[in-house]
């Protein structure tokens, strides 16, 4: 049971939090692509099944159909748009407990986050790879990164849109992301909540080629980790400080879910940025 002094404790950082949020001293932002019919969805070989994209139909607008209120009807697969991956989306995690997005403990969607600034060597090289010496000169710079935190690849791909974003080749999409051993590096060495990107997939492009394939899914979800893709606005972030919020919708057994993902970030003229 919570202790007297821990719950007054607790209050009164809540109300600083309150007042900081209304004073503008701690802003929130939007790390969320609107979800529309043209986002771009991954697309895997044609031989497996398909994402499918964001569908809207209206139902009524004010009208015979409904003459009070609007609404619409729509559909989209769990992993359309910025969403949420949970550790039964990947074989690795199937047979884990609490692993699906109506089971995860909710604590586990908020969160202090890590942003990796990766955008000017992505800028450089479109299958740039995240690697362990990566995240240590970062570490070198703003500290290790703590136990049960997000670690989120800032790469700038959400300014790409259309076939830009998904970057298509003969031999399959092309984009920045991690290599196997910098995922197993923070998940093994600094004990991580999540990982998250801004291209449409937490592993690199050319993930399929990988040893084992797309291994940010399989070495994250096999330990019970989560990810979350098509990341916007990660410029807006400070390297360390800031609190993510990424709560999915509650799926029965659902292996992942589009989301709005926000975070409480000391304003930008009050604290550096990535």
């Amino acid at each position: 049971m919570t202790s007297e002094p821990t719950s007054r404790a607790a209050t009164q950082l809540l109300a600083m939090l309150a007042q900081a949020m209304a004073s503008g001293a701690v802003e929130t932002v939007d790390l969320t692509h609107t979800l529309d019919p043209d986002f771009p969805v991954l697309v895997l070989p044609p031989e497996f099944g398909q994402c499918a994209r964001f569908r809207i139909e209206q139902v009524s607008a004010y009208d015979e159909r409904g003459p009070g209120w609007k609404w619409n009807n729509f559909s989209c697969s769990e992993h359309t748009g910025t969403h949420f991956d949970a550790p039964i989306h990947w074989i690795s995690g199937r047979d884990l407990p609490q692993n699906s997005v109506d089971e995860i403990p909710v604590h586990n969607f908020v969160g202090p986050v890590c942003v990796i600034d990766c955008s000017a060597q992505a800028g450089r090289d479109e299958d740039f790879e995240l690697t362990p010496d990566t995240i240590l000169e970062w570490e070198a710079i703003h500290g290790r990164v703590p136990a049960d935190s997000w670690v989120l690849m800032r790469t700038d791909w959400s300014k790409r849109t259309g076939a830009a974003y998904l970057n298509m080749r003969e031999d399959g999409p092309h984009s920045p992301g991690p290599t196997a051993a910098a995922i197993r590096f923070l998940v093994d060495e600094r004990d991580i909540r999540g990982f998250g990107t801004e291209t449409v997939g937490t592993d690199a492009g050319q993930g399929s080629h990988y040893t084992p394939p797309y291994p940010a899914h399989y070495y994250l979800h096999g330990a019970g980790r989560y990810g979350l893709q098509c990341l916007n606005n990660l410029d807006r972030l400070p390297a360390t400080g800031a609190i993510l919020i990424a709560a999915p919708l509650k799926i029965r057994n659902g292996t992942g879910s589009p989301l709005r993902v926000l975070a409480l970030a000391p304003r930008a003229s009050d604290a550096g940025r990535a």
